[in-house]
C-alpha cells in the first residue's frame, strides 16, 4: 500500500506525529510519500484561472506541481494533515488545494482518485478540528475520492513535547483502529449515493456546447461521459 501524506506545516508537531503514526501503520518507509507545506509548494495560487481555461500545464507553478501531483495519483491512501489555524486549515494547505481546483468534478476529475481512500487529520490545542476537517473533505469529495475519514485530535498543547501521555495513548489507539479500517476496505471501494448523483449532474452539464471546451474535451478523452463506465475508468 502506498501512502501520500500532505502536511499543512513544516515543523514536526502534533499533526506531524499523528499523521506519521497512521502512515507507518499502513505502509513501510519506502511506501510513504510526504509533502511538506509550504516548503514543497511555496507559491500561493494566483487565482488566474489558467488551469481551468487552458489546462493545468498553463499554471505558472506547473513545474512545481507535477511531482506533487504524481505523488497524489500513485497513492492508495491520501492523508491530508493540518493543524487548526483560526478554526480552519493552514494557509499553505488552502493554497495547495486551490491549485487543484481544475480537478473538481465540474472541470477535469482524475479517475485515479476514484479508487482511493483518504483521511482528513487535524490537531488543535482547543476547538476547530471539525471545521478544519470540512475544509479538507470538500476537495476530496469533489475530486471523486469514494471513501474519506475525518480524524481530529484535541491535544491541549502547542507543541508535541507538551502533549500528555494520556493524549498520546488516545492518538495511538485511534490511529490503530483507523489503520485497520483502511486496510480492511482497501480494494472494496464504492462511491456513495450523494457522490454518484453529484457526478451525474456534472456529466450532464459538461455535455452542453456552452461548457468550457477544455473540460468537455477532457471528459470525452478520458471516457467519463459514459455513465455506465464512469467509476470503473
Amino acid at each position: 500500500m502506498i501512502v501520500t501524506v500532505v502536511y499543512g506545516q513544516e515543523h514536526h508537531g502534533s499533526t506531524y506525529h499523528a499523521a506519521r503514526l497512521l502512515a507507518e501503520r499502513l505502509a513501510g518507509p519506502a511506501d510513504i510519500r510526504e509533502i511538506f507545506l509550504p516548503r514543497d509548494l511555496p507559491e500561493f495560487c494566483r487565482g488566474c484561472g489558467a488551469c481551468l481555461k487552458a489546462g493545468e500545464d498553463a499554471c505558472p507553478h506547473a513545474a512545481r506541481l507535477r511531482p506533487l501531483t504524481a505523488m497524489l495519483d500513485e497513492a492508495d491512501v491520501l492523508i491530508l494533515a493540518s493543524p487548526v489555524y483560526v478554526y480552519h486549515v493552514t494557509g499553505a494547505m488552502k493554497s495547495f488545494l486551490d491549485h487543484y481546483a481544475y480537478r473538481w468534478a465540474l472541470h477535469r476529475p482524475e479517475p485515479a482518485m476514484f479508487r482511493k481512500q483518504a483521511v482528513c487529520l487535524t490537531t488543535a490545542a482547543g476547538a476547530g478540528t471539525r471545521s478544519a476537517c470540512r475544509d479538507l473533505r470538500d476537495s476530496l469529495f469533489f475530486w471523486g475520492v469514494p471513501r474519506t475519514y475525518s480524524c481530529g485530535f484535541v491535544v491541549h498543547a502547542l507543541t508535541w513535547e507538551h502533549v500528555t501521555e494520556e493524549t498520546r495513548r488516545k492518538i495511538d489507539r485511534r490511529t490503530a483502529r483507523l489503520a485497520e479500517t483502511l486496510r480492511r476496505r482497501q480494494g472494496r471501494l464504492r462511491p456513495g449515493l450523494r457522490q454518484r448523483l453529484y457526478f451525474g449532474v456534472m456529466r450532464r452539464l459538461v455535455r452542453r456546447e456552452s461548457w468550457n471546451p477544455a473540460d468537455r474535451a477532457y471528459w470525452q478523452r478520458r471516457g467519463l461521459l459514459d455513465a455506465r463506465r464512469f467509476w470503473e475508468v
